[in-house]
């Protein structure tokens, strides 16, 4: 702990005497290092801006140094100053052509402006220079899959990997294409084969593991993390994949046990905390769960899934106006989720905020017009209203998305019986009663009368009679 505040009070003097420097244009010298030590500051904070007048002033003083040049184009690349980086990155590059940063950095500017073929020739010299032939082939992986290249994507993960078998973005990125590929279950003999290596690899279990839980094989995932954290107890990811998996099987006292283990080993983190948010949110314990959501809100306030978390205890316990504000401060953080803005308009209806309501819910058919909650919610608001005709177009609408829903038939049979169009309801209903027999016990929630009821009845009867 001493340590630590000499070196921060050191830091601080650091920057005290470079601010001096540029407000007063006084007089210091510094060394390289502290120039680097200065811009890593700003950096870190995310001041990038003062990165930028620190690194100018560092390069008129040794401008020699490709180091800062590298370090200028990264804050260029920061700021989104793309152009400017890959220059200066260009003019480094004929300084020091053998310089593995240079390649690894223009690789990652030409992925962010999309130009992945070439972000590849980059990130194929880094490999010739680089140390870190894992973070080459990883990169490698992520521009192939950018592509839309599985198959070499594969391939740059699995040299990431058998370069670093502790990798965790190769083996989690793995996963992810031979998931899309269909070649997840026969992933599972590849990471025997580590196993088979190093029986005591508690990276290869853990990995195992996370192939057995994308194919549902969660009692086979549970064995696989169970080794990992035997061979390393303090495994604080196989714990934190423990609990999720716990939570797929819902045994949710095993699932908050791993996620304070969790807590435990690593301390707080926004991801955890959320974790233990919906657990408690599982079992109704909501208050905790709140508890919980805001304490990863406030770690991480960036964190939208938090705020989005405590939106829905407080939604449980019917506080809508709470639960809204909630909901909102998501939705800010992340505009295009459709789960937000259906929770946003769910909100606002219940609140009595019709037209806003009514707004989420287009909002949210725009960005996930497969959701079948979607019309059904809103079509219901103009259902109440009397407007049944408009709630008939909103239910075709999702119809069009997913033709095969019988609880689009089902609802839209309601909506015309109730607008007097018989014999179009009854046409809808035949088409219901094919795709899910069952599920006409639907029907009666909208007509509690119990004449009207017996008659649908002798018409689903009628219809089960002759489709025997």
């Amino acid at each position: 702990m001493p340590e630590n505040f000499k070196k921060r009070k050191e830091e601080n003097e650091l920057i005290r005497r470079f601010e001096d420097l540029v407000k007063n244009k006084a007089n210091h010298f510094f060394e390289l290092d502290s120039f680097e030590q200065i811009i890593d500051y700003y950096v870190e904070n995310g001041k990038y801006n003062k990165a930028l007048i620190a690194v100018n002033i560092a390069y008129d003083q040794y401008p020699f140094s490709t180091e800062l040049l590298i370090n200028k184009a990264q804050i260029l690349s920061n700021l989104e100053k793309y152009n400017e980086a890959l220059e200066l990155l260009e003019h480094a590059e004929s300084l020091q052509p053998n310089d593995s940063e240079i390649y690894f950095l223009k690789g990652s500017i030409l992925s962010l402006l999309g130009q992945y073929h070439d972000s590849i020739e980059c990130y194929d010299k880094a490999l010739l220079f680089t140390e870190d032939k894992d973070e080459a082939y990883y990169s490698l992986g992520l521009a192939y899959q950018s592509l839309e290249d599985y198959g070499k994507a594969i391939e740059a993960y699995k040299n990431a990997i058998e370069e670093n078998i502790y990798h965790e973005g190769a083996l989690y990125e793995l996963a992810y294409c031979l998931d899309v590929s269909g070649e997840l279950e026969s992933s599972i003999d590849y990471y025997h084969k580590f196993i088979d290596a190093d029986p005591y690899s508690q990276a290869a279990w853990y990995n195992l593991g996370i192939v057995y839980n994308k194919l549902g094989k969660y009692e086979d995932a549970l064995k696989a993390y169970e080794y990992a954290i035997l061979i390393e107890e303090n495994f604080a990811s196989a714990w934190f994949n423990i609990g999720n998996t716990h939570m797929q099987l819902e045994n949710y006292t095993k699932a908050l046990n791993a996620y304070k283990k969790t807590l435990d080993i690593e301390g707080a983190s926004p991801e955890v905390y959320c974790q233990l948010g919906a657990v408690y949110q599982k079992i109704e314990q909501y208050d905790l769960g709140l508890k919980y959501f805001q304490k990863a809100a406030k770690l991480d306030n960036m964190y939208d899934e938090a705020w989005f978390g405590a939106g829905q205890c407080l939604d449980k316990q019917e506080k809508w106006y709470q639960s809204l504000h909630f909901y909102n401060k998501a939705l800010k953080l992340d505009h295009e989720n459709p789960l937000y803005w259906k929770a946003v308009a769910k909100a606002e209806y219940n609140i009595g905020n019709i037209v806003s309501s009514m707004d989420a819910y287009e909002e949210a058919s725009m960005l996930s017009p497969e959701d079948k909650e979607i019309w059904l919610e809103w079509s219901h608001i103009y259902y109440e209203q009397g407007d049944y005709n408009k709630a008939i177009d909103l239910i075709i609408n999702g119809l069009e998305e997913t033709p095969d829903e019988s609880d689009y038939f089902y609802r839209i049979t309601a909506y015309l019986i109730s607008a007097g169009k018989y014999k179009e309801a009854f046409n809808y209903l035949e088409n219901a009663l094919i795709l899910d027999f069952d599920n006409h016990v639907v029907l009666f929630d909208f007509f509690p009368q119990l004449e009207t009821q017996k008659a649908l009845y002798k018409i689903i009867d009628q219809f089960r009679k002759d489709n025997p």
